[in-house]
């Protein structure tokens, strides 16, 4: 659910960029795990890197480029590296496009990531974050009718994922202040799993494919939509470098 969303989301800022009639896009992806979008570009024909730090992930990461095509596997570079040390694998302006989708939530301050991405992203540039919604965190709880959770999340900063991990969320206010200063203004946003991000993790995806059209329809209409957007479990925010 939330790599189609995403996808959709992202396809139609890519749409607008003014790299896009000069060829094939630069892309780097900031911790692609198994590379879902990463790989989906690649397959549309972009040239890819993908820069990941666990040495698990990077192992399914180079398995799922192995198995692909010859013409994919040729458009796709996998590194291992750290999203904050850019610097030392790429050199100034030399990306069209950087993602970095549930990557901050690990990492304490921002701000440096953020600076180490912008560097390495030419002008018109686009840069997609994928971000725990801290403006929301009390809905899943919520939901769940955990009350004290509830409670307790409204002023919190970090919270528990699903993984058990202890990780921190980012409010969209201070992160568009961030993008602004370090030259990648905000161009749109979206929410990212306004109804479905209380369902269990051994939820099935709907198998009838005109139900489950009309709930990605319903999500897609919702992550674009205020106020349904802003109080989604992940926002997606997209900024264009100066």
């Amino acid at each position: 659910m939330r790599q189609e969303l995403v996808a959709r989301q992202l396809d139609e800022q890519l749409a607008g960029l003014d790299a896009l009639d000069a060829g094939p896009l630069r892309v780097l992806d900031i911790g692609p795990g198994q590379g879902t979008q990463a790989l989906r570009l690649a397959r549309a024909g972009h040239l890819v890197t993908g820069l990941e730090q666990d040495v698990q992930m990077l192992r399914a990461l180079r398995a799922q480029v192995a198995a692909e095509p010859p013409e994919v596997r040729n458009r796709f570079v996998v590194l291992r590296g750290d999203g904050r040390e850019t610097g030392r694998h790429f050199g100034p302006a030399c990306f069209d496009v950087v993602l970095c989708h549930g990557v901050l939530m690990y990492v304490p301050d921002p701000e440096p990531m953020l600076a180490a991405l912008a560097r390495v992203l030419a002008p018109g540039g686009l840069l997609s974050l994928l971000v725990r919604n801290g403006d929301a965190l009390a809905m899943r709880p919520g939901l769940l009718g955990d009350w004290a959770g509830a409670a307790g999340a409204f002023d919190a900063e970090g919270y528990t994922n699903r993984l058990g991990l202890a990780t921190r969320a980012d409010r969209r206010g201070p992160l568009t202040t961030v993008l602004t200063g370090i030259g990648v203004p905000l161009r749109a946003w979206y929410g990212v799993r306004v109804f479905t991000d209380a369902a269990s993790d051994l939820a099935r995806v709907p198998q009838d494919p005109h139900e489950l059209a009309l709930l990605l329809d319903a999500e897609e209409r919702a992550g674009r939509t205020d106020p349904y957007r802003g109080v989604a479990a992940l926002t997606h925010l997209c900024g264009v470098r100066t």
